[in-house]
């Protein structure tokens, strides 16, 4: 007696329902994947301008606290407004002082400039910066309307005009940062503050 088996192979309909099912299903997973690292990448964006800020709030805070008399006898603090200021220091300490200027350009990139003292007696050109460095991108101060620089007293007044230059003693620097203002995570605020430890009160 002889057994027969017959095997029976996929129909042409399931085949084509096995093969949309597996295109829909790697579609999802590519979907998937790539829309986490779009997100991952946004973050990994913020988080390096952040990083970029807080080095760039470093340096202005330890300029600032190094600001000092200029060459030509000039008082430290020379410019000062909500986005721009200007004051003499010997930031490379090489005993010559360097006139340096941070400022907010363009809306949404904090810059440092550095002009050298030339000639005897010592004068500066603030036209042509020997050294010009992009500290942070996408601060976004001027679109939330809040001041970069902000300049105090002895007793801790504010001071806000030109005729109480000399009376500062205090600057508090905050920089906000986010690379898109409409998009989370939102955005990252750096405050930080120094005080002018080189000018004397008898001045």
């Amino acid at each position: 007696m002889t057994t027969r088996t017959h095997t029976k192979g996929m129909t042409l309909v399931e085949l084509l329902v096995t093969v949309a099912l597996f295109t829909l299903m790697m579609l999802v997973i590519t979907n998937g994947i790539a829309a986490m690292y779009k997100y991952n990448a946004y973050t990994f964006a913020q988080a390096y301008q952040v990083e970029n800020a807080r080095n760039g709030m470093q340096e202005l805070i330890r300029d600032i606290r190094e600001m000092t008399f200029a060459d030509n006898g000039t008082f430290p603090l020379a410019e000062m407004e909500p986005h721009l200021i200007g004051f003499y220091s010997d930031i490379d300490r090489d005993d010559s002082v360097e006139y340096v200027r941070y400022e907010l350009v363009a809306s949404t990139t904090l810059t440092k400039r550095v002009f050298n003292a030339t000639g005897t007696p010592p004068t500066y050109n603030l036209t042509t910066p020997d050294e010009s460095i992009t500290l942070s991108q996408h601060v976004q101060n001027f679109t939330m309307g809040s001041s970069t620089f902000r300049y105090y007293d002895q007793s801790g007044g504010e001071v806000t005009t030109l005729a109480g230059l000399t009376d500062v003693r205090y600057i508090v620097a905050e920089i906000i940062v986010n690379i898109d203002p409409v998009r989370d995570p939102g955005q990252f605020m750096l405050r930080s503050s120094a005080t002018l430890r080189n000018i004397k009160e008898n001045i």
